[in-house]
């Protein structure tokens, strides 16, 4: 068990403003930040300590591309490279139970066929652990009590489900310990036995079931359906596996963490929240046992259980300010701890619980260190029916809580749409504000960590009452006095791409233009794509969204597809796709893009040949933000650092509308 669980077409010619950005009641130049030392790689990241406490390791660049790099704790100058990846970045790792290697996961072209890999930290070639084509690695348990091997789960006998191995450190032999047939997770104890086997239901939630000698019975000893399916999971036993922890919703609104008594099912409260899910645990490594509980509303906070850990994290809320634990020493000696503060890169620590030190171990991204940096404000807008959204407001730096007068707005939706945006360091947001942006980031219904009845409002709502939320967003904003209502554009990822092409299709008039990364556009052909392993929440998709296997589903998606709508599109769009994408597939990007040519309305699309759902090599998201800064400034009138090189030095293509983008015919060049 792990330390801590989640856990249009005349307006083409838009009118520019000046590049400037507003400070009280002053106009002042502030410089821009290359895009590089925001979206280029860290210097260093994701610091992690061994569980003996020998070894640090952290991910930075080989070459470019992130790689895993390890030094002795007593030595950190002593840091050697681990590993040669050359063309996708790792962008996680970390320590087998015995120390004996680090693991990571990677994929090809950002396929999302993740096997797994591992390497000594004393040097060596690193080991594909995982050796198998078109298969998704899930790890399933990881012990301290048993260190010499781990529990993976593979679907390269049938790509729906994963079968159950256990993989052993030292000689990589993986033996099947469970043959799945349609089962959708499991939850193994610390002694690495399989205990609970959970299975999709017809009502959209989850069966689980008991496992005993490697037999799951033939009842449920609990379940749920579709309300609570975003809400309710077990977390993992006790190191004596007498515990059995969860985060539940049942029976109440907000989920709460619970202890249950394996064996008599007897439950007992240990932390609840009216306004907000619990949202991780803080775990001994030893005991296995819940120390402190988060709950994130407006911002992450902890709750002691343990008054082992009482002064620790009154230490570390003092001294860091927002934080997270990213790994323990077995002894529970050493911390590494990453700071999640809103206005500056996070920072890693080693953090020694007996001294009550902490030891800076690196700046991600110290490039950044004096940069005109912006603080997020968490504010509650409500919507028109009375639910509050917790959402998050990003003004240019220097800018007074209230701008002198309205801004150029950037409507920042994200991705899921069951997930949520929260307090810290957001990249995009920080760039969007220098660029001279307010940037609005809403937890529109649908979004998960308020709530099941929050989130279930969101059913059947896709392009209805989630975009009106988004248009409430915005008439806060406005009325407000953060945003000019003729400059607001609208820009997200995945969700947040669909979000943006609902904007321009179902509201044409709201947004003065779209930025769609990665964006379903026809949500039948989206829901018929998926991907064979999201099999066990397949159920769960269709009863929030729509069947697409009958007549009534099909009409439904229709009704609410960017796609059946494009001719009403008359602001500029930027679209942004990866090729490999196995969630929203490169043909959702071609379909709209194809229907606007059809009828004539300018688009702009951007294709990368080596990525897959967003952009995970940073010279392509580098190119991608440097043709959106201009995109933008173009329409709302904002500023931006010229495209110069980056288009070239990446993979991107132009199937369409590179004269619509400003410099971007220019910056492609010969290419």
């Amino acid at each position: 068990m792990t330390t801590a669980i989640r856990v249009g077409l005349a307006a083409l010619l838009c009118a520019s403003a000046a590049p400037v950005l507003a400070q009280g009641n002053m106009m002042t130049e502030t410089p821009l930040i290359e895009r590089a030392k925001l979206f280029g790689n860290p210097e260093k990241a994701q610091g992690r300590i061994s569980p003996d406490g020998k070894w640090i390791s952290w991910l930075a660049p080989s070459n470019g591309v992130m790689n895993i790099w390890v030094a002795p704790a007593a030595d950190p100058s002593k840091a050697k490279l681990l590993t040669s990846e050359a063309g996708r970045p790792i962008r996680q790792h970390f320590w087998a139970p015995d120390s004996s290697m680090i693991l990571f996961i990677n994929d090809k072209g950002g396929d999302e066929n993740f096997l797994l890999h591992g390497v000594s930290p004393t040097g060596g070639a690193a080991r594909v652990l995982t050796p198998f084509d078109k298969t998704r690695v899930q790890i399933v348990g990881t012990s301290d009590k048993v260190s010499d091997r781990i529990l993976v789960g593979l679907n390269n006998r049938d790509p729906k489900w994963h079968d159950v191995h256990s993989l052993d450190l030292k000689t990589g032999k993986l033996t099947e310990v469970f043959r799945n047939e349609g089962f959708g997770g499991f939850t193994a104890d610390e002694d690495l036995n399989l205990r609970i086997a959970s299975r999709p239901n017809a009502g959209g939630g989850e069966d689980l079931f008991r496992i005993v000698n490697g037999k799951v019975e033939g009842k449920p000893f609990t379940s749920w359906g579709l309300d609570d399916s975003q809400t309710t999971q077990p977390i993992g036993f006790s190191a004596d596996g007498k515990t059995l922890y969860w985060i539940d919703a049942r029976g109440r609104d907000t989920a709460a963490a619970y202890a249950m008594d394996y064996a008599t099912g007897k439950t007992t409260l240990l932390k609840e929240d009216p306004r907000a899910d619990v949202s991780g645990l803080m775990v001994n490594p030893v005991s296995g046992k819940v120390e402190a509980v988060q709950v994130d509303y407006l911002k992450p906070d902890w709750t002691v259980l343990d008054p082992g850990v009482k002064a620790d994290i009154a230490f570390l809320n003092e001294k860091l300010g927002e934080w997270a634990v990213g790994s323990r020493t077995h002894a529970d000696d050493k911390w590494t701890v990453a700071t999640l503060n809103s206005d500056k890169a996070s920072s890693t620590y080693l953090y020694d619980r007996k001294a009550k030190t902490l030891t800076k171990m690196f700046d991600t991204r110290p490039v950044l260190e004096g940069a005109a940096l912006s603080p997020m404000q968490p504010v509650e807008i409500k919507t028109r029916d009375g639910k509050t959204m917790v959402s998050y407001l990003t003004l240019p730096a220097g800018t007074a809580a209230k701008p002198a007068k309205p801004l150029p707005m950037v409507l920042l939706v994200h991705g899921g749409p069951w997930a949520r945006d929260g307090y810290g360091f957001d990249t995009e947001a920080q760039f969007l504000a220098n660029r001279g942006y307010a940037v609005l980031q809403p937890n529109f219904r649908g979004s998960t960590g308020f709530g099941k009845a929050f989130t279930n409002a969101g059913n059947g709502e896709w392009g209805a009452k989630m975009h009106d939320d988004l248009l409430d967003a915005v008439k806060w904003a406005v009325e407000g006095g953060f945003a000019d209502p003729k400059r607001v554009a609208i820009m997200g990822g995945s969700y947040g791409g669909y979000a943006t092409l609902a904007g321009l299709t179902f509201t044409p008039e709201t947004f003065a233009c779209g930025v769609d990364i990665v964006g379903p556009s026809n949500l039948n052909t989206l829901l018929s794509t998926v991907p064979p392993y999201w099999e066990s929440f397949r159920k769960q998709l269709i009863a929030r969204m729509g069947d697409p296997d009958t007549a009534e589903g099909q009409k439904w998606l229709k009704e609410r597809s960017p796609l059946t709508y494009a001719d009403r599109i008359v602001k500029p769009l930027l679209i942004g796709q990866g090729a490999n994408d196995p969630r929203v597939k490169q043909a959702e990007s071609d379909q709209i893009v194809a229907a606007m040519e059809a009828k004539g309305i300018p688009v702009t699309y951007v294709l990368f040949p080596d990525e897959g759902h967003g952009f995970a090599r940073p010279v392509n998201n580098i190119a991608f933000m440097a043709v959106a800064e201009n995109f933008l400034e173009k329409c709302i009138g904002g500023r931006a650092e010229p495209i110069g090189g980056t288009v070239k030095a990446s993979t991107a293509q132009v199937p369409h509308g590179a004269d619509y983008a400003p410099g971007l015919k220019e910056a492609l060049g010969s290419k």
